[in-house]
């Protein structure tokens, strides 16, 4: 079941996002009465799930699931239809159109593509708000239990004040902003100082193989008091929150783990927080320093807000406010995809490493049905999406729109042989991406 919600997530997303954006080619096109001669979701690769022409255009479903894609007529893409391009031009042909009207056409698709973006997050910002933890109510700082951070210089109870000069107000903002940081501005047993980033740092957490980064401090709640525990007769109940062991107090879970350290095979007085009252009881910890319990680890915000540990706010926006937040939540995502674009294309940092196919979009979405978590994450991949495509890479959006700003400057439009040949390699260039990316994702899934 779990399996059959996030594919549905996934394919629902991919889908919207392919046919809005070649919906963004096929408005201008047939606006400048350029004839499209196929619109397709997925690829139709020898044969067709469903294909139906209406007027001059066949619309069709294709089988492979990679995304899709408009023929128009006079152009020379992915199709490669030389037999079409060396007869003469037509009127209702891409090529016999004046370069302007090319060049809305090729931009439509990413034009789409940020609109999207800009209409989704003005929608989530009116509908949801915003529910968030501000980076000044975390007093005690955050979890690191990561040994490349550690290595670095970040420790668990840092708070992370600031990354390359840029205060951090949000806690959700710190992971992202860290990852792609140069300085960390923290603030640690009251001293502030300043931690140097590895350039490689990505890179280094990438082959640690290491899942957890930074996350919130949470309580060490019981859940359950296995039968085969050294403590089942202990006293300890489902919901009791350690906050104690002998003269050490812990307030959060990881103090537990190491006063636990610190006790190895001793039996110890805990103090335990039940309902509103402090109570002690005996614990025995092991020789490898545990007490056979299982404790809860992801505490919502609801409960860790109703414990008293974090304070959470919630800003609700008007009609109208919420274009300006929408507009500034684009803006956002999209300097922060850049960045994490030149990263990629920096080989001295590694992040080349991280790059995934379709096994990783398909990764990000949950396990369970939410449509804020679905919006929020189609809004980023129609950000990524309409980024990749502005690539100048021929095949590509961007390619098309560099030769057409190159004959828009010099007045030359290049020739049809060169455009093929020029299509080509950027044909192997993506193929060469693609690859790439979906081999990561395989050599993860074998290796990690």
């Amino acid at each position: 079941m779990d399996f059959v919600i996030k594919i549905s997530q996934f394919l629902l997303s991919l889908s919207l996002l392919i046919i809005l954006h070649e919906l963004g080619h096929f408005i201008p096109a047939k606006a400048f009465k350029t004839r499209v001669e196929k619109f397709y979701l997925f690829f139709d690769v020898k044969f067709s799930l469903f294909k139906k022409k209406i007027g001059d255009t066949v619309y069709g479903i294709g089988w492979l699931p990679l995304g899709g894609y408009v023929k128009i007529s006079g152009m020379i893409d992915e199709s490669m239809d030389t037999e079409q391009m060396a007869q003469e031009p037509q009127p209702w042909e891409f090529r016999s159109k004046p370069a302007w009207q090319r060049l809305i056409i090729m931009l439509g698709g990413v034009t789409v593509n940020f609109l999207l973006a800009i209409l989704i997050y003005i929608g989530m910002s009116y509908y949801y708000g915003d529910r968030f933890l501000p980076n000044d109510n975390i007093k005690d700082g955050v979890l690191i239990e990561n040994t490349v951070a550690n290595k670095a210089g970040l420790l668990t109870g840092d708070k992370i004040l600031a990354v390359d000069g840029s205060k951090i107000t949000n806690f959700s903002e710190i992971s992202e902003k860290v990852l792609f940081g140069k300085e960390i501005s923290i603030e640690r047993d009251g001293v502030e100082s300043t931690v140097i980033m590895p350039e490689d740092f990505l890179a280094q957490l990438i082959d640690s193989k290491e899942k957890d980064f930074i996350d919130l401090r949470e309580p060490f709640i019981i859940v359950e008091v296995p039968d085969s525990s050294r403590n089942i007769n202990s006293g300890l109940q489902k919901g009791d929150i350690v906050v104690g062991l002998n003269d050490i107090q812990t307030k959060y879970a990881d103090q537990v783990k190491t006063a636990l350290q610190t006790f190895k095979g001793q039996q110890v007085t805990a103090k335990v927080k039940r309902d509103d009252t402090e109570i002690t009881l005996p614990l025995k910890i092991s020789n490898e320093g545990k007490l056979g319990l299982i404790y809860a680890s992801g505490s919502t915000p609801k409960t860790l807000e109703a414990l008293g540990y974090y304070t959470f706010e919630t800003k609700k926006y008007g009609f109208f406010e919420s274009f300006p937040v929408g507009l500034t939540k684009t803006k956002e995502k999209l300097v922060s995809y850049w960045g994490q674009l030149k990263a990629i294309f920096t080989p001295s940092t590694g992040a080349y490493k991280g790059v995934g196919g379709f096994k990783a979009i398909y990764d990000i979405f949950p396990e369970f049905w939410s449509w804020q978590v679905f919006w929020g994450i189609t809004a980023f991949l129609s950000i990524m999406l309409g980024v990749l495509n502005l690539l100048p890479i021929p095949a590509l959006d961007g390619g098309h729109v560099m030769f057409l700003l190159y004959e828009m400057i010099s007045g030359r439009k290049p020739g049809d042989k060169f455009m093929e040949y020029a299509q080509m390699v950027g044909f192997f260039i993506l193929i060469a991406l693609v690859l790439f990316a979906n081999g990561n994702d395989i050599y993860k899934a074998i290796f990690n």
